[in-house]
């Protein structure tokens, strides 16, 4: 018997192989999950790493300094007679080895990564080809390094999503693993670039799972505190941003945050929309080859870099310059207005990178300006301009992205500044509703896939159900019962119908509620005498009519107490009844049996 063989057989008489039980204990016990989100963790960690190195090092090659948007215009010191028109030339050379590289190996690379990861959970049961880890890497850094102004953090968590994904593709794990391993691998990634071991979580549940179930979150902690020790052996024990301490003055600032929210808020929804107007503006211009793209569309981006410098890369000097207090109101706004134009631009041309950096530029320079406006006017109550900054860095992102928990975690990890939370729950929760309120149900993450017909927002079962609506699966409306109907004689109709709620109408007719078998027998198990009717304990569900999807109908007749909903005319008469074999059959037609 051959050494890869265990001696057991199965009752076949076929070979057990030997690893067997160990492939079975990483696909179905907890522990194997655990194993893997560790492993994974210390990938993705490392992954950071190497991430991070490639940009400076694509930097150093382009730009000739570690971080340009400091340099303020210097001419390449390895090209010293070109001045500052080296911007021109830096992001086509990049392009012309990117572009090609996209194109050719991996086009998920493209872009700003997290959209491509929620499609991939969403609707690949998280499959994502093992060549993108090497290819946004390469793209990435190559695109950040010669002037792109976008940020690392899309690219690392594409990366370390692919690498979650592989390594379950390799162990053979079903797909609701698989999901939690991308999520694993995000949340590592994440926590390493930036020392938030706490924040890399968060992202990876609420922006890449959309769920926090506990073993999922498990799991996602271990890989993200993995993936943290790795960093912090190179990196070292830092918060990301070396920031002074910030402290408020007068609690009537609170109202400040407010419009702070509302303020910043808005300008990550117009950051938002400037991204997709441009990135279609891009798409309707170009009528070349899609892997010279980057390269032509690098000599927009080389000129906007001549006019302003500040742009080039990520830009966390700038932004760090900017909450101290080193620019004046105007240059604020300038850099502001530059960083969603320069972002739009780097993504709209096929370039690489991530728009979370970015969000907290434009909340930065928003915020600092908004603080600086402030204290010039109220100087005795107002803090310094730089808390506004701090402020307007995480509601920016919230506007954009509509994650506040993550806001909030990730901003208090970057900055490591505890005294300001009160006033950034604050203003993130503002900016959130007032995105909402301006963009519905998109963020800066899924109206990319929404413009593709995806929308992530709703359950698998809804996305099947699309185009389906209500009429085409409505039912008999069973008998309901009159509004004066006694407990008693309600809890027979209740047991007969089946369905465990039964629609109230009063004496005219008119639909009046429902009552439930549950609340029936409540009451009468507290007094088996009650003299209460239907009417007393009739409850109003969600409401559906035959204008409503099956989509639609889905999640209230999942939170129904009942196996069926009424179905309602416009003005109230009852003229259907909709059940959940109703839903299922539509689902699963194949299920229906003819006749």
């Amino acid at each position: 018997m051959s050494a890869g063989v265990s001696k057991n057989n199965s009752a076949a008489g076929v070979p057990v192989p030997a690893y067997q039980p160990v492939a079975r204990w990483l696909r179905e016990s907890s522990t194997g999950l655990i194993a893997l989100a560790v492993v994974i963790g210390a990938g993705s960690g490392a992954g950071a790493v190497a991430f991070r190195w490639l940009i400076t090092s694509f930097t150093r090659l382009f730009s000739g300094h570690q971080d340009y948007s400091a340099a303020g215009g210097q001419a390449h010191p390895w090209l010293p007679e070109l001045g500052p028109w080296f911007l021109l030339i830096a992001p086509v050379l990049a392009g012309l080895i990117y572009g090609p590289l996209v194109y050719r190996f991996a086009p998920e690379a493209r872009g700003h990564g997290v959209p491509e990861v929620m499609y991939a959970v969403a609707e690949r049961g998280g499959r994502i080809p093992a060549q993108v880890t090497v290819v946004k890497a390469i793209a990435s850094a190559m695109c950040i390094g010669s002037g792109g102004s976008v940020g690392r953090e899309g690219p690392i968590v594409q990366i370390g999503s692919a690498l979650g994904s592989t390594l379950g593709r390799l162990t053979r794990l079903p797909e609701s693993r698989l999901r939690v391993l991308v999520a694993c691998g995000a949340a590592g990634g994440i926590a390493a670039t930036f020392n938030a071991p706490m924040a890399g979580p968060f992202f990876a549940m609420e922006l890449i799972l959309r769920n926090f179930a506990v073993e999922s979150f498990g799991a996602v902690v271990l890989s993200s505190v993995t993936a943290s020790v790795v960093g912090r052996a190179v990196f070292g024990n830092t918060p990301f941003l070396a920031l002074p301490p910030f402290a408020l003055r007068n609690p009537v600032e609170y109202l400040l945050f407010i419009v702070l929210g509302v303020v910043v808020g808005a300008c990550g929804v117009l950051f938002t929309k400037v991204l997709y107007w441009i990135e279609d503006a891009c798409d309707w211009i170009w009528r070349g080859p899609e892997w010279l793209r980057p390269a032509v569309g690098g000599l927009l981006l080389g000129g906007l870099l001549l006019l302003l410098p500040e742009m080039y890369g990520v830009g966390y000097p700038v932004l760090q310059n900017a909450v101290e207090g080193g620019y004046v109101f105007g240059f604020l706004l300038l850099l502001l207005v530059g960083k969603v134009v320069a972002t739009s631009l780097t993504i709209g041309i096929g370039g690489s990178g991530g728009v979370f950096a970015p969000s907290l530029f434009i909340g930065a320079m928003g915020g600092t300006a908004f603080g600086t406006a402030v204290h010039a006017w109220l100087p005795s109550v107002t803090a310094s301009p730089g808390v506004y900054g701090l402020i307007g860095m995480g509601a920016a992102f919230a506007g954009a992205a509509r994650a506040p928990i993550t806001a909030v975690i990730i901003l208090f990890e970057l900055t490591g500044q505890y005294t300001i939370i009160l006033p950034m729950l604050t203003a993130i929760v503002i900016a959130t509703a007032t995105s909402k309120a301006l963009l519905g149900q998109d963020t800066i993450y899924t109206l990319k896939l929404r413009r593709r017909g995806v929308d992530i927002e709703r359950s698998p079962e809804a996305r099947r159900l699309a185009g389906l609506t209500v009429p085409a699966v409505m039912e008999a409306l069973p008998e309901p019962l009159p509004a004066e109907t006694n407990l008693a004689d309600a809890a027979h109709a209740l047991a007969l119908s089946g369905h465990g709620i039964l629609p109230v109408v009063g004496d005219d007719g008119r639909y009046q509620g429902c009552v439930t078998a549950r609340a029936v027998a409540e009451t009468l198990a507290a007094d088996h005498k009650a003299t209460e009717t239907v009417a007393d304990l009739a409850e109003l569900p969600p409401l559906l009519t035959p204008e409503s999807s099956l989509a639609d109908a889905l999640p209230a007749l999942t939170n129904a107490p009942g196996t069926g909903l009424p179905v309602l005319s416009a003005d109230r008469e009852l003229t259907g009844w909709l059940t959940h074999q109703a839903v299922l059959d539509a689902l699963n037609p194949s299920t229906v049996t003819a006749g």
